[in-house]
């Protein structure tokens, strides 16, 4: 999820779905398949399916399970047809929440997440009625290391601007630069907790009390259906309370 000023609120409440292993599994062999599809099997002439690779990885995913997805993707196993939709709309407080699926039943998603939307107090809208508040950028956070070490090596590798926050540094790339900068920072002896593709709204809107509440249900909720793939939403929200909610 994205939204929250502070990175280390947003990875709390994501961490929480992430440690479900096999839901992170079924998103990320999703990810492979319909990487592969789109630009084949060869990661290095494949930026997306790279990044989908590094991310099974970190999962520990045992390597024929990718293997057996990306053949799925090229269509050299028989596997499910997987497509990918975004929905748009607005939360609780007028939050604007963006999200990306990657399912192979359309009618039964689309039904799934309007439940999800009406029942929290949040309205789905037309197709361009948020997206233009987002930006789809790779997202890297490195912990430990000096600024000047940070900062060359991530330029160095492509990266677009690197912010120092809460004794750790974030790193943003065009989605298709991701893995280079992470490989130009792992060259330069930096330890990356994270890096992934994200949607970065552009502005926020600050939420409190049962909107913040309401809000932060309707986002776990969103986080645990399993053909959600990523979610963005534009909201701001006091740290102390942010934790409270994650809890």
């Amino acid at each position: 999820m994205s939204g929250h000023s502070k990175w280390h609120s947003i990875k709390h409440k994501k961490a929480a779905v992430d440690a479900k292993r096999g839901k992170l599994f079924t998103r990320v062999i999703k990810e492979i398949q319909v990487a592969a599809r789109h630009g084949g099997g060869d990661p290095d002439s494949n930026p997306r399916l790279r990044t989908a690779i590094a991310a099974a990885k970190a999962a520990n995913m045992p390597k024929d399970t990718m293997e057996r997805a990306i053949k799925k993707g090229t269509g050299e196993l028989e596997g499910e047809s997987f497509e990918e939709i975004t929905y748009e709309g607005y939360g609780p407080g007028g939050v604007a929440i963006f999200l990306e699926v990657t399912t192979d039943n359309r009618n039964r998603t689309a039904g799934e997440i309007r439940s999800l939307f009406s029942k929290n107090g949040a309205k789905l809208g037309e197709p361009g009625s948020v997206a233009y508040m987002f930006s789809k950028r790779g997202m890297l956070l490195v912990e430990g290391g000096d600024e000047d070490t940070v900062m060359e090596a991530a330029l160095e590798g492509g990266a677009d601007d690197v912010r120092e926050e809460d004794e750790a540094f974030m790193i943003f790339t065009e989605p298709d630069a991701l893995e280079d900068v992470r490989a130009a920072l792992s060259a330069a002896g930096l330890t990356i907790t994270d890096a992934e593709v994200q949607y970065i709204p552009s502005t926020t809107v600050r939420v409190e009390g049962k909107d913040a509440e309401r809000l932060m249900r309707l986002l776990g909720l969103l986080e645990d259906h399993d053909d959600v793939t990523r979610l963005s939403a534009n909201f701001d929200i006091d740290d102390a309370l942010m934790e409270q909610l994650s809890a």
